[in-house]
């Protein structure tokens, strides 16, 4: 970060204070002339500065070093500090530590940088920290290697931010295919807490989001620091506590890229960019951590500003079986019952009946597609929807043109080690990445492409080279150049990111994408909860999620269109059914959907997450309320039953206290089914108009059979 008016040498404060949307973040300097953290968190004011850092420095400690043990932003060996370092990377032999200030560059209120030389002058760091307007911090560090002889190795370079002592558990996610963003919670002890992800990808039990906060801390109640890293290679996420602590702080929270031995060598001259750390506070719970990150999302520049349309995809509905008067039904039916885009997934490529061959070979199959995708395309263009059309580019079979003529295009893996009988394309270089955008920016041309789904299927492994080398950073650098030039030759494209469901769902992909596919499960059970822990990070327009069938393609389980239409409600919604079969009541039942999604989208797609914490376990309270307050949906979900034999009052969060409320059950998709003999009183009534006050307090609601979803919809009056 630079500045026309840096902060001069001479000038540099005893503090930074960097404050924004709620949240300060204090920086001074320790005793070894290093940045150090004094303060990130709750809002502080100039006033509360002097006294910040009169009690900054701990005590000096038995057995330990002869002065107080500092934690910097630069920590290491070489200034005491016996926890995971922040920069890991030597030259010649020699190890690079004991980083100390040059100078500072402040450009405004809540951003600043600071340039820092190792004790050998080998390398620069600079460490920039900004504070947007939702308080979310960016953090990310830029390694130059500023050395006359000898080129860099570098192992890690990690963001690291200090955490009280009442930061006393961490929440994370973990899961696997079509089970994604499960959530577990674990107290914070001495030692290291370390989540690594070595899949090429964050993979399916990405850490995701990491959160610390106070004991028992839940959606709407404790105090929460929060971490992401935004990155869609291997990676690693940390939360460290020394029984000598951090400084005057206890435990630490960070990450960083997982860099294998040799991906990153600087020469002279060469620098390194880690990827940014995305983190947070919040005294408001989880809710609140959720509520700074959805609003940070939505003001990047690149998010999108129109209404998400509502789409059909054909997975589910034909697999592989592709025909044009067949497609082009299904596009019609799909028109008539209010679907805006129609995605063609695999199966329209060279070669590709099965999954056993042609990825790599994206050319259209002439015996299936005689005339190209373009009649397709223009029929359903002319039906009034886009078209989207699904690719996996990084992706090839050994069974493919393209492998037979450049075997050594692919990363280097046992052969025994294929993954849904495929490989990975080597995108770190340059001939692969130009292959692949030529050939994608040829289809999508003739084919008049709206919308891509990019996937990505398989884990990588060995990921090596021809010369043996790990390729993982490099070739996710190729796939962000393949997507970048993607979107600037298509400006109106837009692009889904794909990894065999939720695999790569990390802000550094989304930079470059318009929506994740949260996962290839549609069954409503699993869903509610995977669209939750998505949820935590990514708001719900981002989130793809779709109708499936009445029986599960995952699961097998049967589940009533109204509890799968409202749980695809609360994302960007579609539908993945051969709608050609559907009766005449599904139809109807379609078009009700379809017609309540349109009229609730702006809300969803713009108002503030909000979770229930009081429910019992089988029971699932969650709702999108207005920026205004004017209006909010809550859905009440039962997945499975419980001891509970009633539901006494329910508090509705996120509601003006203030305000009077019209409450209505959105029931047009169909009725949930009870699990008693008679409702709630309130519900009987044709109307019920309470105070967001009461609302807090709670409403008695139904007990639900599991497997259903009441929809509560409360409009200001």
């Amino acid at each position: 970060m630079s500045s026309s008016n840096p902060v001069p040498d001479s000038a540099v404060p005893e503090a930074t204070h960097l404050r924004n949307g709620g949240v300060s973040l204090v920086v001074t300097t320790d005793l070894f002339g290093a940045p150090t953290i004094a303060h990130w968190g709750a809002p502080l004011t100039d006033a509360d500065i002097p006294g910040l850092l009169a009690t900054a420095t701990p005590a000096v400690m038995n057995s330990s070093l002869d002065v107080a043990r500092s934690f910097s932003i630069a920590p290491g060996r070489a200034h005491g500090w016996s926890g995971t370092p922040a920069i890991e990377a030597t030259a010649a032999d020699a190890v690079i530590d004991g980083f100390a200030r040059t100078r500072t560059v402040q450009t405004d209120a809540a951003s600043a940088s600071f340039v820092l030389v190792d004790a050998r002058a080998t390398v620069e760091a600079t460490f920039t920290f900004a504070l947007d307007e939702a308080g979310v911090l960016h953090s990310s560090v830029v390694l130059e290697n500023i050395g006359a002889e000898h080129p860099v190795d570098v192992a890690a370079v990690r963001s690291l931010l200090p955490l009280p002592a009442r930061a006393a558990e961490v929440v994370d996610f973990t899961g696997r295919w079509t089970n994604e963003k499960v959530s577990q919670r674990a107290a914070i002890h001495d030692g290291t807490w370390l989540r690594s992800s070595r899949r090429g990808r964050p993979g399916h039990d990405s850490s995701f989001l990491t959160l610390t906060g106070t004991e028992g801390f839940r959606f709407r109640s404790g105090e929460v620091w929060a971490a992401h890293l935004a990155w869609g290679g291997n990676q690693e996420m940390l939360v460290e506590r020394l029984p000598e602590g951090a400084g005057a702080h206890r435990s630490v929270l960070g990450g960083g890229e997982l860099v294998d031995a040799g991906e990153v060598r600087l020469q002279p001259g060469e620098t390194y960019g880690s990827p940014e750390l995305l983190s947070t506070w919040s005294d408001e719970g989880i809710d609140g951590v959720t509520a700074r990150f959805h609003a940070s999302i939505r003001s990047r520049p690149s998010h999108p500003k129109t209404p998400r349309p509502l789409l059909l995809n054909t997975w589910e509905a034909v697999y592989f079986d592709h025909d044009l008067d067949t497609l082009t039904a299904l596009a019609t039916t799909a028109a008539e019952l209010g679907v805006e885009r129609f995605v063609l997934d695999d199966g329209w490529f060279r070669g590709r009946r099965d999954d056993h061959a042609g990825l790599g070979d994206w050319f259209i199959d002439d015996d299936v597609w005689p005339e190209g995708l373009a009649p397709l395309s223009a029929r359903v263009h002319d039906l009034g929807l886009e078209f989207g059309l699904w690719f996996e580019p990084e992706m090839v079979n050994p069974d493919s043109d393209l492998a037979r003529q450049h075997p050594d295009w692919l990363l280097g893996e046992n052969p025994l080690l294929a993954s849904r009988h495929q490989f990975v394309l080597d995108f770190s270089r340059d001939d692969v990445v130009d292959y692949i955008v030529e050939r994608l920016d040829d289809v999508i041309t003739r084919a008049r492409v709206d919308f891509v789904k990019w996937d990505h299927n398989r884990d990588l492994h060995a990921s090596l080279d021809a010369r043996g080398r790990r390729r993982v950073h490099a070739h996710t650098l190729g796939v962000y150049r393949v997507l970048d030039e993607i979107r600037r030759r298509h400006p109106r494209l837009e692009i889904e990111s794909c990894a065999s469901g939720g695999g790569r769902t990390d802000l550094g992909t989304l930079a470059r994408a318009d929506r994740i596919w949260a996962s290839d499960c549609n069954d409503p059970i699993e869903r509610q909860s995977i669209q939750r822990g998505t949820q935590t990070l990514l708001p719900p327009e981002l989130i793809g999620a779709h109708v499936g069938p009445t029986v599960s393609h995952t699961t097998g389980r049967h589940a009533s269109f109204a509890f799968r239409a409202a749980t695809a409600l609360f994302g960007h919604a579609g539908l993945e059914w051969d709608l050609t079969t559907a009766s005449d009541d599904d139809r109807a039942a379609i078009a009700a959907w379809t017609a309540l999604y349109r009229e609730l989208r702006g809300l969803l797609h713009s108002g503030v997450t909000v979770r229930g914490d009081d429910v019992d376990p089988g029971s699932l309270l969650h709702g999108v309320v207005s920026a205004d307050r004017e209006e909010a949906v809550f859905a009440w979900v039962r997945t499975e039953t419980s001891a509970t034999a009633q539901s006494p009052r329910v508090p509705i969060p996120g509601l003006d206290p203030a305000a009077t409320y019209r409450v209505r059950v959105r029931d047009e998709i169909g009725g949930a089914h009870r699990h008693q003999v008679a409702d709630p009183a309130w519900l009987a009534a044709s109307d019920l108009t309470v105070t967001g006050a009461v609302l807090a307090q709670g409403l008695p609601l139904p007990v639900l059979n599991p497997g259903n979803a009441l929809l509560l919809h409360f409009t200001a009056v």
